[in-house]
């Protein structure tokens, strides 16, 4: 008889599941609910970014006190911490952007422009 997987290590496949889902779906939404959607992924506090940053600094504190303990390598603790705080960062770069995604859409416009993408890095 095979063991099933304890409630928090099915729960995270499940959430790894649905997200494959609204991938899926945001794919072929119409561009204002695309954009909806997004809004309320990228939300800071109760949104999908938010709580996963969320949950990684969680786990950087779990890794931080199993460190100390000699269970985890410390650079464990410290990917974890730089990965919360990384997190956290995209989502106030990104807060500034969902304000605009969440108003209601003006009277139409012509369509925009083109404009080439620039990736910008923090280090």
């Amino acid at each position: 008889m095979p063991r099933t997987a304890p409630y928090p290590i099915r729960l995270a496949d499940e959430i790894a599941h649905q997200l494959g889902r609204l991938t899926d779906h945001l794919s072929q939404l119409p561009t204002h609910e695309a954009i909806q959607v997004i809004a309320r992924v990228l939300e800071p506090q109760d949104g999908v970014l938010g709580r996963v940053t969320h949950l990684v600094a969680t786990g950087s504190h779990f890794a931080k006190d199993q460190a100390e303990r000699g269970i985890l390598p410390a650079e464990v603790w410290l990917a974890l911490g730089r990965a919360a705080n990384e997190l956290h960062d995209i989502a106030l770069d990104l807060d500034e952007h969902t304000e605009l995604t969440t108003r209601p859409a003006p009277i139409p416009a012509p369509p925009p422009n083109a404009a080439p993408l620039v990736a910008r890095r923090r280090r």
